[in-house]
Protein backbone atom coordinates (compact mmCIF):
# COMPACT_ATOMS: atom_id res chain seq x y z
CA UNK A 1 0.00 0.00 0.00
CA UNK A 2 1.39 3.42 -0.92
CA UNK A 3 1.69 6.15 1.70
CA UNK A 4 -1.08 8.15 0.03
CA UNK A 5 -3.40 5.14 -0.10
CA UNK A 6 -2.69 4.41 3.57
CA UNK A 7 -3.60 8.01 4.37
CA UNK A 8 -6.86 7.80 2.44
CA UNK A 9 -7.84 4.59 4.25
CA UNK A 10 -7.11 6.14 7.65
CA UNK A 11 -9.35 9.07 6.75
CA UNK A 12 -12.07 6.70 5.53
CA UNK A 13 -11.94 4.80 8.85
CA UNK A 14 -12.20 8.04 10.83
CA UNK A 15 -15.13 9.26 8.71
CA UNK A 16 -17.00 6.06 9.41
CA UNK A 17 -16.90 6.82 13.16
CA UNK A 18 -17.48 10.60 13.05
CA UNK A 19 -21.25 10.59 12.59
CA UNK A 20 -21.94 13.98 14.15
CA UNK A 21 -19.47 15.71 11.88
CA UNK A 22 -21.03 13.84 8.95
CA UNK A 23 -24.40 15.44 9.75
CA UNK A 24 -22.78 18.86 10.01
CA UNK A 25 -21.00 18.26 6.70
CA UNK A 26 -24.33 17.58 4.99
CA UNK A 27 -25.68 20.81 6.48
CA UNK A 28 -22.59 22.69 5.28
CA UNK A 29 -22.84 21.16 1.81
CA UNK A 30 -26.44 22.42 1.47
CA UNK A 31 -25.96 25.88 2.97
CA UNK A 32 -22.35 26.74 1.95
CA UNK A 33 -21.85 28.98 5.04
CA UNK A 34 -18.11 29.31 4.41
CA UNK A 35 -18.29 30.25 0.73
CA UNK A 36 -15.58 32.81 -0.03
CA UNK A 37 -13.76 32.41 3.30
CA UNK A 38 -10.09 31.39 3.57
CA UNK A 39 -9.32 29.32 6.66
CA UNK A 40 -5.82 28.86 8.09
CA UNK A 41 -5.35 25.90 10.42
CA UNK A 42 -2.67 24.68 12.83
CA UNK A 43 -3.84 21.33 14.17
CA UNK A 44 -2.44 17.85 14.69
CA UNK A 45 -2.48 16.59 11.11
CA UNK A 46 -3.94 13.11 11.34
CA UNK A 47 -7.04 11.32 10.09
CA UNK A 48 -9.64 12.95 12.33
CA UNK A 49 -8.33 16.40 11.45
CA UNK A 50 -8.61 15.50 7.77
CA UNK A 51 -12.33 14.82 8.28
CA UNK A 52 -12.73 18.33 9.73
CA UNK A 53 -10.84 19.80 6.77
CA UNK A 54 -13.14 18.01 4.32
CA UNK A 55 -16.17 19.30 6.24
CA UNK A 56 -14.98 22.92 5.99
CA UNK A 57 -14.32 22.49 2.27
CA UNK A 58 -17.84 21.07 1.86
CA UNK A 59 -19.03 24.35 3.39
CA UNK A 60 -17.25 26.30 0.66
CA UNK A 61 -14.03 27.20 2.47
CA UNK A 62 -10.54 27.46 1.00
CA UNK A 63 -8.32 25.70 3.55
CA UNK A 64 -4.58 25.79 4.32
CA UNK A 65 -3.25 23.63 7.14
CA UNK A 66 -0.06 22.77 8.98
CA UNK A 67 0.79 20.94 12.21
CA UNK A 68 0.64 22.37 15.72
CA UNK A 69 3.36 20.09 17.07
CA UNK A 70 6.56 18.99 15.28
CA UNK A 71 6.04 15.30 16.09
CA UNK A 72 2.27 14.81 15.81
CA UNK A 73 1.83 14.90 12.02
CA UNK A 74 1.04 11.61 10.30
CA UNK A 75 2.82 11.89 6.96
CA UNK A 76 0.50 9.49 5.15
CA UNK A 77 -2.52 11.64 6.05
CA UNK A 78 -0.66 14.82 5.08
CA UNK A 79 0.19 13.25 1.71
CA UNK A 80 -3.45 12.30 1.18
CA UNK A 81 -4.55 15.87 1.91
CA UNK A 82 -2.05 17.22 -0.60
CA UNK A 83 -3.27 14.64 -3.11
CA UNK A 84 -6.78 16.08 -2.66
CA UNK A 85 -5.41 19.47 -3.68
CA UNK A 86 -5.43 20.90 -0.16
CA UNK A 87 -2.63 23.25 0.89
CA UNK A 88 -0.94 21.17 3.60
CA UNK A 89 2.50 22.21 4.86
CA UNK A 90 2.85 19.69 7.69
CA UNK A 91 5.57 17.08 7.97
CA UNK A 92 6.52 14.86 10.89
CA UNK A 93 9.78 15.64 12.68
CA UNK A 94 10.22 19.23 11.57
CA UNK A 95 12.85 21.37 13.24
CA UNK A 96 11.74 24.49 15.12
CA UNK A 97 12.71 26.60 12.10
CA UNK A 98 10.76 24.38 9.70
CA UNK A 99 7.79 24.35 12.06
CA UNK A 100 7.55 28.15 12.09
CA UNK A 101 8.23 28.32 8.36
CA UNK A 102 5.14 26.14 7.84
CA UNK A 103 3.05 28.37 10.13
CA UNK A 104 4.17 31.35 8.07
CA UNK A 105 3.14 29.59 4.87
CA UNK A 106 -0.38 29.25 6.27
CA UNK A 107 -0.47 32.98 7.02
CA UNK A 108 0.85 33.67 3.51
CA UNK A 109 -2.45 32.28 2.17
CA UNK A 110 -4.15 35.32 3.81
CA UNK A 111 -6.68 33.46 5.99
CA UNK A 112 -9.86 35.18 7.13
CA UNK A 113 -10.42 32.73 10.00
CA UNK A 114 -7.84 30.87 12.12
CA UNK A 115 -8.30 27.40 13.63
CA UNK A 116 -5.61 26.72 16.22
CA UNK A 117 -4.50 24.09 18.71
CA UNK A 118 -2.06 25.50 21.25
CA UNK A 119 -2.36 29.04 19.78
CA UNK A 120 1.07 29.13 18.08
CA UNK A 121 -0.53 30.42 14.86
CA UNK A 122 -2.45 33.08 16.77
CA UNK A 123 0.68 34.15 18.68
CA UNK A 124 2.63 34.42 15.43
CA UNK A 125 -0.07 36.78 14.16
CA UNK A 126 0.46 38.91 17.26
CA UNK A 127 4.23 39.01 16.74
CA UNK A 128 6.23 38.64 13.55
CA UNK A 129 3.14 38.42 11.34
CA UNK A 130 1.10 41.21 12.87
CA UNK A 131 0.92 42.56 9.31
CA UNK A 132 -2.03 40.24 8.68
CA UNK A 133 -3.61 40.19 12.15
CA UNK A 134 -5.89 43.17 11.49
CA UNK A 135 -7.39 41.33 8.51
CA UNK A 136 -8.30 38.22 10.54
CA UNK A 137 -12.03 38.09 11.32
CA UNK A 138 -11.72 35.66 14.19
CA UNK A 139 -10.23 32.41 15.44
CA UNK A 140 -11.07 29.26 17.37
CA UNK A 141 -8.73 27.63 19.88
CA UNK A 142 -8.84 23.94 20.80
CA UNK A 143 -6.71 23.55 23.95
CA UNK A 144 -6.72 24.46 27.62
CA UNK A 145 -3.12 25.67 27.28
CA UNK A 146 -3.98 27.98 24.40
CA UNK A 147 -7.12 29.39 26.02
CA UNK A 148 -5.27 30.26 29.24
CA UNK A 149 -2.75 32.32 27.30
CA UNK A 150 -5.39 33.94 25.11
CA UNK A 151 -7.38 35.07 28.15
CA UNK A 152 -4.18 36.65 29.48
CA UNK A 153 -3.86 38.52 26.17
CA UNK A 154 -7.47 39.70 26.46
CA UNK A 155 -6.84 40.98 30.01
CA UNK A 156 -3.80 42.91 28.79
CA UNK A 157 -5.80 44.39 25.92
CA UNK A 158 -3.49 43.07 23.19
CA UNK A 159 -5.80 40.57 21.49
CA UNK A 160 -6.24 41.70 17.87
CA UNK A 161 -9.31 39.64 16.91
CA UNK A 162 -12.10 37.65 18.59
CA UNK A 163 -11.40 34.04 19.58
CA UNK A 164 -13.88 31.31 20.40
CA UNK A 165 -12.53 29.06 23.15
CA UNK A 166 -13.74 25.75 21.75
CA UNK A 167 -11.94 24.04 24.63
CA UNK A 168 -14.46 25.57 27.05
CA UNK A 169 -17.46 23.98 25.33
CA UNK A 170 -19.05 21.31 27.52
CA UNK A 171 -19.05 18.86 24.62
CA UNK A 172 -15.30 19.40 24.33
CA UNK A 173 -13.65 19.45 27.74
CA UNK A 174 -16.00 17.09 29.57
CA UNK A 175 -15.36 14.41 26.96
CA UNK A 176 -12.23 15.19 24.89
CA UNK A 177 -10.12 16.28 27.88
CA UNK A 178 -11.38 13.62 30.26
CA UNK A 179 -12.19 10.52 28.22
CA UNK A 180 -10.04 11.35 25.18
CA UNK A 181 -6.86 12.26 27.07
CA UNK A 182 -7.49 9.55 29.64
CA UNK A 183 -7.60 6.75 27.08
CA UNK A 184 -5.11 8.05 24.51
CA UNK A 185 -2.39 8.92 27.02
CA UNK A 186 -2.30 5.35 28.24
CA UNK A 187 -2.47 4.06 24.68
CA UNK A 188 0.70 6.02 23.91
CA UNK A 189 2.47 4.76 27.04
CA UNK A 190 1.48 1.15 26.28
CA UNK A 191 2.75 1.36 22.71
CA UNK A 192 6.06 2.90 23.80
CA UNK A 193 6.83 0.70 26.80
CA UNK A 194 4.81 -2.55 26.76
CA UNK A 195 4.79 -2.51 30.57
CA UNK A 196 2.18 -3.59 33.13
CA UNK A 197 0.41 -0.76 34.98
CA UNK A 198 -1.28 -2.80 37.72
CA UNK A 199 0.47 -2.46 41.07
CA UNK A 200 2.62 0.50 40.04
CA UNK A 201 2.66 3.95 41.63
CA UNK A 202 1.41 6.37 38.98
CA UNK A 203 1.92 10.08 39.66
CA UNK A 204 -0.41 12.43 37.78
CA UNK A 205 0.64 16.08 37.85
CA UNK A 206 -2.45 18.25 37.55
CA UNK A 207 -6.09 17.40 38.29
CA UNK A 208 -7.85 19.40 35.64
CA UNK A 209 -10.10 17.51 33.25
CA UNK A 210 -7.15 15.93 31.46
CA UNK A 211 -5.52 14.86 34.72
CA UNK A 212 -8.81 13.44 35.96
CA UNK A 213 -9.13 11.29 32.86
CA UNK A 214 -5.57 9.99 33.17
CA UNK A 215 -5.98 9.25 36.88
CA UNK A 216 -9.35 7.55 36.35
CA UNK A 217 -7.95 5.21 33.68
CA UNK A 218 -4.83 4.50 35.77
CA UNK A 219 -7.06 3.48 38.68
CA UNK A 220 -9.03 1.19 36.37
CA UNK A 221 -5.77 -0.43 35.27
CA UNK A 222 -4.92 -1.31 38.86
CA UNK A 223 -2.39 1.44 39.58
CA UNK A 224 -1.85 3.15 42.91
CA UNK A 225 -2.58 6.72 41.85
CA UNK A 226 -0.96 9.81 43.37
CA UNK A 227 -2.03 13.31 42.33
CA UNK A 228 0.02 16.48 42.67
CA UNK A 229 -1.72 19.85 42.51
CA UNK A 230 -1.30 23.57 43.24
CA UNK A 231 -5.04 24.32 43.35
CA UNK A 232 -6.68 23.67 46.71
CA UNK A 233 -10.12 22.83 45.32
CA UNK A 234 -8.82 20.42 42.70
CA UNK A 235 -6.58 18.78 45.28
CA UNK A 236 -9.60 18.31 47.54
CA UNK A 237 -11.55 16.78 44.66
CA UNK A 238 -8.72 14.35 44.00
CA UNK A 239 -8.72 13.28 47.64
CA UNK A 240 -12.47 12.70 47.61
CA UNK A 241 -12.18 10.80 44.33
CA UNK A 242 -10.03 8.32 46.23
CA UNK A 243 -6.52 9.40 45.21
CA UNK A 244 -3.49 10.19 47.36
CA UNK A 245 -2.43 13.83 47.14
CA UNK A 246 1.04 15.09 48.00
CA UNK A 247 3.70 17.53 46.74
CA UNK A 248 5.84 16.42 43.80
CA UNK A 249 8.95 16.39 46.02
CA UNK A 250 7.34 13.54 47.98
CA UNK A 251 5.72 11.78 45.04
CA UNK A 252 9.04 11.80 43.14
CA UNK A 253 10.53 9.40 45.70
CA UNK A 254 7.91 6.70 45.25
CA UNK A 255 6.54 7.04 41.73
CA UNK A 256 7.08 4.43 39.01
CA UNK A 257 5.37 6.36 36.22
CA UNK A 258 4.97 10.15 36.04
CA UNK A 259 2.50 11.90 33.73
CA UNK A 260 2.24 15.69 33.49
CA UNK A 261 -1.00 17.40 32.45
CA UNK A 262 -0.77 20.95 33.78
CA UNK A 263 0.03 23.26 30.87
CA UNK A 264 2.81 24.82 32.96
CA UNK A 265 6.59 24.82 32.78
CA UNK A 266 9.12 22.69 34.75
CA UNK A 267 6.56 20.73 36.74
CA UNK A 268 9.11 17.91 37.08
CA UNK A 269 12.67 19.25 37.39
CA UNK A 270 16.16 18.69 38.81
CA UNK A 271 15.29 18.26 42.48
CA UNK A 272 12.67 15.68 41.53
CA UNK A 273 14.91 13.71 39.17
CA UNK A 274 17.55 13.44 41.91
CA UNK A 275 15.25 11.54 44.29
CA UNK A 276 13.45 9.32 41.77
CA UNK A 277 13.75 5.56 41.77
CA UNK A 278 15.87 3.74 39.23
CA UNK A 279 13.73 2.94 36.19
CA UNK A 280 11.13 5.67 36.67
CA UNK A 281 9.22 6.50 33.48
CA UNK A 282 8.30 10.07 32.49
CA UNK A 283 5.56 11.09 30.05
CA UNK A 284 3.77 14.33 29.18
CA UNK A 285 0.13 14.77 28.16
CA UNK A 286 0.24 18.59 28.02
CA UNK A 287 0.42 20.48 24.73
CA UNK A 288 4.00 21.76 24.93
CA UNK A 289 7.20 19.86 25.82
CA UNK A 290 8.04 22.11 28.77
CA UNK A 291 6.40 20.32 31.70
CA UNK A 292 9.27 17.86 32.18
CA UNK A 293 12.55 19.80 32.30
CA UNK A 294 14.62 18.15 29.60
CA UNK A 295 17.53 20.59 30.11
CA UNK A 296 17.74 19.46 33.75
CA UNK A 297 17.64 15.81 32.70
CA UNK A 298 20.44 16.36 30.22
CA UNK A 299 22.52 18.27 32.76
CA UNK A 300 22.26 15.46 35.32
CA UNK A 301 22.91 12.64 32.83
CA UNK A 302 26.24 10.98 32.09
CA UNK A 303 24.88 9.18 29.04
CA UNK A 304 21.76 9.43 26.87
CA UNK A 305 20.54 6.82 24.41
CA UNK A 306 17.35 5.63 22.73
CA UNK A 307 16.40 2.30 24.26
CA UNK A 308 13.15 1.73 22.32
CA UNK A 309 11.19 3.64 19.72
CA UNK A 310 10.05 6.83 21.49
CA UNK A 311 11.84 5.92 24.75
CA UNK A 312 15.01 7.81 25.71
CA UNK A 313 17.19 6.50 28.53
CA UNK A 314 18.94 9.06 30.75
CA UNK A 315 21.77 7.52 32.78
CA UNK A 316 22.34 9.64 35.89
CA UNK A 317 25.06 7.33 37.20
CA UNK A 318 23.24 5.98 40.23
CA UNK A 319 20.04 5.30 38.27
CA UNK A 320 18.38 5.44 34.88
CA UNK A 321 15.27 7.45 34.02
CA UNK A 322 13.16 6.97 30.89
CA UNK A 323 11.49 9.78 28.95
CA UNK A 324 8.75 8.93 26.46
CA UNK A 325 8.23 10.85 23.18
CA UNK A 326 10.90 13.46 23.94
CA UNK A 327 8.53 14.98 26.51
CA UNK A 328 6.00 15.91 23.82
CA UNK A 329 2.33 14.90 23.67
CA UNK A 330 2.61 11.17 24.32
CA UNK A 331 -0.78 10.30 22.86
CA UNK A 332 -0.07 11.89 19.48
CA UNK A 333 3.66 11.26 19.12
CA UNK A 334 3.40 7.55 19.88
CA UNK A 335 -0.27 6.87 19.14
CA UNK A 336 -3.14 8.22 17.05
CA UNK A 337 -4.30 10.84 19.54
CA UNK A 338 -7.77 10.94 21.02
CA UNK A 339 -10.30 8.25 20.09
CA UNK A 340 -12.26 9.04 16.93
CA UNK A 341 -15.69 9.23 18.56
CA UNK A 342 -14.63 11.84 21.12
CA UNK A 343 -12.98 14.01 18.44
CA UNK A 344 -16.23 13.75 16.52
CA UNK A 345 -17.68 16.11 19.14
CA UNK A 346 -14.63 18.36 19.47
CA UNK A 347 -14.29 18.89 15.72
CA UNK A 348 -18.05 19.40 15.39
CA UNK A 349 -17.62 22.20 17.94
CA UNK A 350 -14.80 23.57 15.78
CA UNK A 351 -16.87 23.45 12.59
CA UNK A 352 -19.79 25.24 14.23
CA UNK A 353 -17.46 27.81 15.81
CA UNK A 354 -15.99 28.62 12.40
CA UNK A 355 -19.46 28.98 10.90
CA UNK A 356 -20.43 31.25 13.80
CA UNK A 357 -17.41 33.50 13.22
CA UNK A 358 -18.15 33.68 9.50
CA UNK A 359 -21.73 34.76 10.18
CA UNK A 360 -21.19 37.01 13.22
CA UNK A 361 -17.67 38.48 13.00
CA UNK A 362 -18.93 42.04 12.50
CA UNK A 363 -20.52 42.14 15.96
CA UNK A 364 -17.80 40.25 17.85
CA UNK A 365 -15.31 42.23 19.95
CA UNK A 366 -11.64 41.44 20.49
CA UNK A 367 -12.40 39.02 23.30
CA UNK A 368 -12.28 35.33 24.13
CA UNK A 369 -15.77 33.84 23.83
CA UNK A 370 -17.27 30.52 24.77
CA UNK A 371 -18.98 28.58 22.02
CA UNK A 372 -22.65 29.68 22.19
CA UNK A 373 -24.61 27.28 24.36
CA UNK A 374 -27.15 26.47 21.66
CA UNK A 375 -24.32 25.17 19.41
CA UNK A 376 -22.78 23.22 22.30
CA UNK A 377 -26.13 21.57 22.97
CA UNK A 378 -26.66 20.94 19.26
CA UNK A 379 -23.51 18.80 19.24
CA UNK A 380 -24.69 16.87 22.32
CA UNK A 381 -28.11 16.37 20.76
CA UNK A 382 -26.64 15.10 17.49
CA UNK A 383 -24.25 12.81 19.38
CA UNK A 384 -27.10 11.19 21.29
CA UNK A 385 -29.06 10.87 18.04
CA UNK A 386 -26.21 9.11 16.27
CA UNK A 387 -25.89 6.76 19.24
CA UNK A 388 -29.59 5.91 19.07
CA UNK A 389 -30.26 7.33 22.53
CA UNK A 390 -33.45 9.23 23.41
CA UNK A 391 -33.99 11.39 26.47
CA UNK A 392 -36.98 12.89 28.28
CA UNK A 393 -38.45 16.31 27.54
CA UNK A 394 -39.97 18.67 30.07
CA UNK A 395 -43.76 18.85 30.05
CA UNK A 396 -45.48 22.24 29.82
CA UNK A 397 -46.43 21.83 33.49
CA UNK A 398 -42.78 21.23 34.45
CA UNK A 399 -41.56 24.21 32.42
CA UNK A 400 -44.13 26.44 34.13
CA UNK A 401 -43.21 25.07 37.57
CA UNK A 402 -39.50 25.79 37.09
CA UNK A 403 -40.15 29.30 35.82
CA UNK A 404 -42.65 30.38 38.50
CA UNK A 405 -41.14 31.55 41.80
CA UNK A 406 -44.52 31.51 43.51
CA UNK A 407 -44.52 27.75 44.03
CA UNK A 408 -43.61 26.83 47.59
CA UNK A 409 -43.08 23.53 49.32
Amino acid sequence: MSEIERGYRKIEWAERHMKVLAKIREEFRREKPLEGFRIGMALHVEAKTAVLVKTLIAGGADVAITGCNPLSTQDDVAEALRDMGIKCFARRGMSREEYYEALNKVIDTKPDIIVDDGADLIFLLHGERSDWAEKVLGASEETTTGVIRLRAMEREGVLKFPVIAVNDAYTKYLFDNRYGTGQSTWDGIFRATNILIAGKNVVVAGYGWCGRGIAMRAKGLGANVIVTEVDEIRALEAVMDGFRVMPMEEAAKIGDIFITATGNINVIREEHFKVMKDGAILANAGHFNVEISIPDLEKLSKKVRQIRDYVTEYDLGDKKLYLIAEGRLVNLVVGDGHPIEVMDMSFSDQALAIKYIAENHEKLERKVYRLPEELDRKVARLKLETMGIKIDRLTEEQIKYLSDWRHGT
